[in-house]
């Protein structure tokens, strides 16, 4: 392996911690067959999930968000005081205003802290990720706390058997640091959105265009529309050619990398991606069994799975990449140095 690392102009920004969260509700496969017309057989076979979590009635996606910021925030040893940004990737925040980060913000105590969301379907992490990456690399910040998460089942039609039994709730959140000498961290990333995609997936109500009335709620606007077809053949393509790209122009072929962390939306997604980077199946990492897709959670939990499977080490090189709606495509390359 020859990896080329790129310049960064000013210092290196790495993953310091991680801290991870899904509700304690579980819905499985043969719940659903009580709803709407399938069975865990087909669920399975197409998708590769068994079970999915759900957030409680009176909580929302700010509270996963905050459990996951606890534990990544022990892991580190540092209070919440000392986080200088909170940038959160999700597509359910709780409310339209005030933002997840403000929420998070307080409910931590991250007294000083700035911050945002990032609204980019499932490809919400990896974005945000990204965007926390180059505060620390430019400088500006030491401390950036970076939360994927998603509430799913709250706009999740249960009469729909094309799409309940693709979703869950849950997330995560890393710290970003700067890296220390000897240490990697950040390597290359390849984010990119396609707006023609915008009418295969969406949720058309509750927005500017279509405010919440008794017709949009009718017409269950205010749910996930998804065309599975367009989707899935984006998917494929799109994360496999991304992934193939990064790792191309970083001198790096799919035999150097310790795991591929892929987002969790569909098994066959997932492996037909592992296939065409020549990946050794056991180092990519599935877990859409337990959680389902979690869109902006969904990668966060697959680095802790990873770490529980001792796929994910100090040193390793990582690939991870997620495909969302919009249509978005994130990837990243970096050495785990946790």
């Amino acid at each position: 392996m020859s990896l080329t690392v790129r310049p960064v102009v000013g210092r290196r920004a790495k993953i310091s911690a991680l801290g991870t969260y899904v509700p304690p509700q579980v819905i499985t496969n043969h719940d659903l067959e009580k709803l709407v017309d399938t069975n865990d057989q087909w669920i399975v076979e197409r998708t590769g999930i068994r079970e999915r979590h759900k957030l409680a009635k009176g909580l929302g996606v700010s509270d996963i968000c905050v459990e996951a910021a606890k534990k990544c925030l022990a892991a580190r040893g540092i209070e919440a005081s000392e986080v200088e940004v909170i940038i959160v990737g999700t597509v359910t925040p709780d409310m339209m205003f005030p933002s997840t980060a403000c929420l998070v913000q307080d409910k931590i105590g991250a007294k000083g802290a700035w911050g945002f969301d990032v609204s980019a379907g499932c490809s919400g992490f990896m974005f945000a990720l990204q965007a926390g990456a180059k505060l620390v690399e430019s400088g500006a910040h030491a401390k950036v706390l970076v939360c994927g998460a998603d509430a799913n089942t709250r706009m999740t039609d249960y009469t729909d058997r094309a799409t309940c039994v693709l979703f869950g709730d849950g997330g995560g959140a890393v710290l970003l640091e700067p890296a220390e000498d000897g240490e990697i961290g950040f390597i290359d990333y390849i984010n990119e959105i396609d707006g023609s995609g915008g009418v295969s997936l969406n949720l058309k109500g509750g927005g500017s265009l279509n405010p919440s009335t008794h017709e949009t709620v009718d017409k269950k606007m205010h749910y996930i529309y998804q065309d599975g077809q367009a989707v899935y053949k984006f998917a494929v393509r799109k994360m496999a050619e991304a992934t193939a790209r990064l790792l191309q122009r970083n001198g790096v072929t799919g035999a150097d990398l310790g795991c591929f962390i892929p987002h969790q939306a569909n098994k066959r997604i997932i492996t037909s991606t592992a296939d065409r980077l020549g990946m050794d199946p056991e180092r990519v990492i599935i877990n859409i069994e337990k959680y389902g897709n979690t869109s902006s959670g969904t990668i966060p939990l697959a680095m802790e799975t990873a770490i529980e499977q001792g796929k994910l080490k100090k040193g390793d090189l990582v690939l991870m990449a997620a495909v969302g709606a919009g249509f978005t495509v994130g990837a990243t390359l970096l050495r785990w140095e946790i």
